[in-house]
């Protein structure tokens, strides 16, 4: 299989996912600023909408949606209890925080936060709903380990991926005690830390 990437982006969730699943992966950087690959091709032939991530699987299909190819991707590796089995409360419960993650953390950064010309009262309106979602996670996280119960899961990968922009955009998050200290948690797997190698986040 192979992963269209940026360092840091959301796809370091599905990255990050595979690494702990065992699932080798080719990588593909992308230059998301031409919208290139790494041997000159144009991007948009792999993804019309010019985002990444996109999982090229071994038959040549081609998926997008960080939230989807998570679960994939531990799908095919369900000895590494990532994701609990079809059906399940646990698992309805993975799919609750996917979507929350996507809906309410990931939409507010991207593409707020990253595009220069956002007014200043836009900028403003989505940090203070940042802040709400930070202190919904502390809360929530006072409780448990991860976000579903005692063990790491696809909710905690994609969730990490995209609350680790606050370290981009300046956002403190001393507030949270227990955010931080869950994030340093996912950070200290050995998996993530080698994602995140790989990616050139961490040296």
């Amino acid at each position: 299989m192979k992963l269209y990437f940026s360092p840091g982006a959301c796809s370091l969730a599905p990255h990050m996912v595979a690494r702990e699943s065992g699932i080798p992966l080719d990588l593909v950087k992308v230059d998301l600023a031409t919208h290139t690959t790494p041997d000159g091709g144009d991007f948009y032939k792999v993804n019309a909408r010019g985002y990444i991530p996109v999982l090229e699987l071994d038959d040549g299909t081609r998926m997008t949606e960080a939230s989807v190819m998570v679960q994939v991707l531990a799908d095919r590796a369900p000895q590494s209890g990532l994701i609990p089995s079809p059906g399940s409360p646990e698992r309805y419960r993975v799919q609750e925080w996917l979507n929350v993650v996507a809906t309410e953390i990931h939409k507010a950064f991207s593409p707020w936060l990253w595009q220069k010309g956002t007014a200043d009262s836009t900028v403003a309106q989505v940090k203070k709903q940042l802040a709400s979602r930070f202190a919904e996670l502390d809360w929530h996280l006072a409780r448990r380990s991860y976000l579903v119960g005692d063990a790491f899961t696809i909710a905690d990968a994609y969730a990490f991926t995209v609350v680790n922009w606050a370290n981009f955009q300046s956002i403190d998050l001393k507030p949270y005690p227990n955010l931080m200290a869950w994030m340093n948690r996912v950070a200290q797997r050995p998996k993530v830390k080698e994602a995140m190698k790989a990616e050139g986040l961490i040296p």
